[in-house]
């Protein structure tokens, strides 16, 4: 294993733990807190929990720029995809992130619309929302790139999932109903988004160690296998 194969290795672990330390926070934060409330709520002026919540977005970007390094020779093969990489698309999410995390909303969190409109809140919810779309768009370049197929199908089930579930509790959140449920449903759509952070980074460091150890079959025989941070034949 070469220098350059064991700092990406230790990058990779160090994203992937960073990450995983975010997490932890969100959810030890989420269960001090005993009323519904959405995920942004945590770290709302004057919540309890806010300091923590900053720390944890902080957190969360300094793994995922990590990840982002790891997988900085991924690219998909679809051609819409690969408008970017997803080292650049998760570039761009934790910069969304980092903005979230120094602009919270105020008290509630209310939507910046109508009467509750404010630019504090108008900002943190577009930086969030755009660093959403951002990781979910690059769960779809990982998806569509050659490499490791158990992570392909794995980050294409995520990103539908993440997906799905975020725009369910979004739109539960703009028409102002059942927002206890909507509520769930970001906090599911958050922990399956960082845990996919976490899975990559490891898969990676695992590919940086033993970059030629796995093999897989073609319709013409057994091939070497490509990790996930290698690039297309």
């Amino acid at each position: 294993m070469t220098p350059q194969h064991r700092r990406d290795a230790a990058l990779s672990v160090a994203g992937a733990l960073l990450v995983l330390a975010s997490l932890v926070i969100i959810w030890v934060s989420r269960l001090t807190v005993p009323r519904e409330l959405y995920v942004s709520e945590l770290g709302a002026v004057g919540e309890p929990t806010a300091d923590a919540f900053r720390l944890a977005l902080l957190l969360l970007v300094a793994g995922g720029v990590l990840v982002a390094w790891a997988v900085r020779d991924l690219r998909a093969r679809t051609p819409i995809l690969r408008l970017g990489t997803p080292a650049l698309s998760l570039a761009l999410a934790c910069a969304g992130f980092f903005v979230a995390a120094n602009v919270p909303c105020t008290s509630g969190c209310p939507l910046p619309l109508g009467d509750t409109f404010t630019w504090q809140d108008f900002t943190h919810t577009l930086a969030a929302v755009l660093a959403f779309a951002a990781a979910c768009w690059a769960m779809l370049q990982v998806a569509f790139a050659p490499g490791h197929r158990p992570i392909s199908r794995l980050s294409l089930a995520m990103a539908i999932a993440v997906g799905a579930i975020a725009a369910a509790g979004g739109l539960l959140s703009l028409a102002r109903w059942n927002a206890e449920f909507g509520s769930r449903l970001e906090l599911v759509a958050t922990t399956v988004g960082i845990a996919w952070l976490v899975v990559v980074g490891l898969v990676r460091a695992v590919g940086a160690v033993r970059p030629s150890s796995s093999m897989r079959l073609s319709a013409a025989g057994p091939t070497p296998r490509k990790l996930i941070g290698d690039s297309a034949d």
